[in-house]
């Protein structure tokens, strides 16, 4: 069933792709789809202040294992999205999206089978896949 999801948005996407239909177009949209979206969670933190940045490099021992390393991770990240920023990023990332599906279609990919190799990558090497 979850995969009729995918399939039916990038048909959706296929049918109402009009104004930036070429391949140039596409990817710059989508390039462009990735800049708004990474602008608009620098505005929660500049802008909005709900979330702010606390950076600072983690205290790792030197000999740990991968899986220790979870014990030190950390995401900077101290508060919570409102809902305004919360709203403006999903946004964003709706538009990514489109842009995404719309590459896969003019270059005749499935997103579906795209994300099952993906997720297949991942289960297989774990944590040796290092993202």
């Amino acid at each position: 069933m979850k995969d009729l999801i995918y399939d039916e948005f990038q048909n959706a996407v296929q049918d109402i792709t009009i104004r930036h239909s070429t391949l140039l177009d596409i990817i710059t949209k989508l390039n462009q789809g990735s800049s708004d979206t990474n602008r608009a969670v620098v505005k929660s933190i500049t802008n909005c202040g709900c979330i702010s940045l606390n950076t600072k490099k983690p205290d790792m021992p030197e000999n740990i294992t991968l899986e220790e390393m979870k014990n030190y991770q950390h995401d900077h990240i101290d508060g919570q999205l409102c809902k305004d920023c919360r709203d403006a990023i999903e946004e964003e990332l709706g538009n990514t999206f489109f842009y995404i599906a719309a590459l896969c279609n003019k270059l005749d990919l499935n997103i579906y089978d795209i994300l099952l190799k993906e997720y297949s990558n991942i289960t297989t090497l774990g944590k040796f896949n290092l993202y």
